[in-house]
């Protein structure tokens, strides 16, 4: 017996295609914010995970504002009712992208250029709510690699 609903596969279409649209919109925003958009689901290997299965991380938008390289996720919901849809940007999620940037840094030799990872939320309400409830937010710095990098421990604490 099996516990999926019939409309289990459609939800999951539905699901890419709100995403999908997410991406288009925020790539459109983008640009009119003076963006220039270099490459858009980008995927690439990061390494193994624990059952030795290859582990791709896909980064939404990549692009330059000004000189500074900007690795862009995009997070589209159809309503913020119960979070905002950068409330699922997590750590993990974090992490993953910045490896997938390093290894972007390093394929195009861009290791050092200055780079930064941002954010687009977008709440995308249900077509007949109509286009005036968009909401579209670009959440520069989102994080930064300071905040993963390993503290060194002094030697004594104490003088």
């Amino acid at each position: 017996m099996q516990n999926s609903s019939p409309e289990q596969p459609e939800t999951l279409s539905a699901l890419h295609e709100l995403g999908r649209r997410g991406e288009e919109l925020a790539a459109a925003f983008l640009l009119q914010t003076g963006f220039q958009l270099v490459a858009s689901n980008f995927t690439i290997p990061v390494g193994r995970n624990r059952n030795d299965a290859v582990v791709n991380v896909e980064i939404d938008l990549v692009a330059y504002e000004g000189s500074t390289l900007c690795f862009v996720e995009v997070k589209t919901r159809t309503s913020d009712w119960f979070a905002t849809p950068s409330a699922n940007v997590d750590l993990r999620k974090q992490r993953q992208i910045m490896r997938a940037a390093h290894a972007y840094r390093r394929m195009f030799g861009l290791t050092n250029t200055h780079c930064r990872y941002d954010v687009v939320s977008i709440v995308l309400p249900a077509a007949e709510e109509g286009p005036r409830d968009l909401q579209i937010e670009l959440l520069r710095n989102f994080w930064s690699e300071e905040k993963f990098r390993k503290r060194r421990r002094p030697d004594r604490y104490w003088d």
